[in-house]
């Protein structure tokens, strides 16, 4: 599943990274680190109908999900931030992991 990671400030948004998950549904390394990784808010944006598509799931159209955006804060970067999504068609969850 691909993956966009936007920092978010002043009513606009910067694309930082763009990732594809592997066949663990996790992303190699990480998407944001160095002078990057400083406190503000994200998005992630998880493509989740062309996934779904690319495996044979059978979606209407337009899918009920096509795109999931995550937008969280980050307060330091000294912390760890893992954002997992648990998605289905029609649903899904996501909190921040460890």
């Amino acid at each position: 599943m691909r993956i966009d990671l936007f920092r978010l400030d002043n009513g606009g948004s910067q694309l930082l990274h763009s990732a594809v998950t592997n066949g663990d549904g996790r992303v190699q390394g990480e998407l944001l680190s160095g002078k990057d990784f400083t406190p503000g808010m994200y998005e992630l944006v998880f493509h989740v109908g062309p996934y779904f598509r690319s495996r044979g799931t059978d979606l209407a159209e337009p899918a009920f999900l096509e795109e999931v955006p995550v937008r969280f804060g980050v307060s330091g970067s000294q912390a760890h931030y893992h954002v997992p999504l648990l998605i289905a068609p029609w649903g899904y969850n996501t909190y921040r992991g460890s």
